[in-house]
């Protein structure tokens, strides 16, 4: 393809984080949708690849020589070796956009889709959640919310015969069923292993990509922990067919409620007990301490800390806490010594003076200290914790 500029563009939109978010919502865009000899591209994924080439016509590279070409930079360029100029806090330039071994969009790559204004990921995770919001508000059904948010956990994979049978085992998802219905999509060929038969993750129950000989799982901390290992294979023939949670909602639900649910766990061990998505979704976690003192927790299991920073908020006031914790895995600092600081720069100032940033660990920690505490003194009344 040759690109003709007719005119001097304004080129102060379309470079650094702007162009980085145009083309990981161009790279989404292409995975949704099977690929043909002669494709034609959404204008969302023409308009970055026009953009990437003229970023590289200024700077003397040489472009990609096709939108297809695009995709393979994806998976063969780190983002430092993008003509992006993004500063240096703003992502680890040695990540890929494209996992390289299953060619769909990596983590990082969703994360800036969904940070962009337009991104179709984050208009239908946000409709998602406030239609059960809604939903379970108007038939005062709270459960219903809870028990929603366990099943995209729990089960981002679903049979046919799971489907037709999931009211008689979870009747408080009658509310939210049509809902239910909408996350889920049949699952796509490309998830077929050589046999024919679909493999889940032994960790995360997500379907594994076939990768050669072995397996890949899309979430990051799988991937990490080599945890992409078979749990069980299924033939879609004898079942009805088989359902994949939502791109979307695997990245942003199922893979941070992972991390929610480990971390109940752990309080539970504790003996605390936690109270999941109070409020319907309010935050994640509620803890009473044994001074009566409340703690609230928000679980987030993102890659790049400036744009968790830059999207965070201040928790909503009901139900009440006294604290408020945003708890992220140990392995996301592991991967980035300076995640705290990178946060802290890009938060806005009210809702560092609200939110403490912690890792799992570092949170559990301090949590031991303070229970050991409390209880050594054998605390009642409403002291400060």
């Amino acid at each position: 393809m040759v690109l003709t500029v007719n005119s001097p563009p304004d080129l102060s939109t379309f470079t650094g984080v702007t162009l980085l978010r145009m083309v990981a919502t161009a790279l989404v865009d292409l995975s949704r949708h099977d690929r043909s000899p002669d494709p034609i591209y959404s204008d969302k994924v023409q308009k970055a690849y026009n953009h990437l080439v003229l970023q590289c016509l200024l700077r003397e590279m040489e472009p990609p020589a096709s939108v297809a070409g695009m995709a393979r930079w994806a998976a063969t360029r780190p983002i430092g070796q993008w003509p992006f100029d993004l500063p240096a806090e703003a992502e680890n330039l040695d990540e890929f956009l494209v996992d390289a071994q299953t060619g769909v969009p990596t983590q990082r790559c969703y994360e800036w889709e969904v940070s962009g204004p337009d991104a179709a990921a984050e208009l239908f995770e946000n409709e998602i959640i406030r239609t059960v919001f809604a939903q379970c508000e108007t038939a005062r059904s709270p459960q219903s919310y809870t028990a929603f948010r366990r099943l995209l956990i729990d089960k981002p994979v679903l049979t046919g015969i799971d489907k037709a049978t999931l009211i008689g085992e979870h009747p408080e998802l009658g509310t939210v069923l049509e809902t239910v219905n909408r996350c889920y999509e049949p699952a796509p060929a490309a998830y077929r292993g050589t046999d024919g038969r679909f493999a889940t993750c032994a960790r995360c129950h997500c379907l594994l990509k076939p990768d050669g000989r072995s397996w890949r799982c899309e979430l990051d901390r799988c991937r990490r922990e080599a945890h992409a290992t078979p749990k069980e294979f299924i033939d879609d023939r004898s079942t009805g067919g088989l359902y994949l949670l939502r791109a979307p909602l695997r990245m942003f639900i199922t893979g941070p409620g992972l991390a929610e649910v480990e971390l109940e766990q752990k309080l539970i061990g504790k003996g605390l007990v936690p109270e999941m998505w109070p409020g319907c979704d309010a935050y994640d976690l509620r803890i009473t301490l044994p001074n009566r003192q409340v703690w609230a927790i928000d679980v987030k299991d993102r890659a790049n800390p400036a744009l968790l920073g830059h999207s965070a908020t201040r928790f909503r006031p009901e139900p009440p806490y006294n604290r408020a914790f945003l708890v992220v895995p140990q392995y996301r600092f592991d991967d980035r010594e300076d995640y705290k600081i990178v946060f802290e720069h890009f938060c806005p100032p009210e809702v560092k003076e609200q939110v403490t940033l912690l890792s799992d660990k570092a949170f559990l920690r301090m949590l031991t200290t303070t229970l050991t505490r409390l209880r050594k003194n054998g605390s009642a009344g409403g002291d400060d914790a």
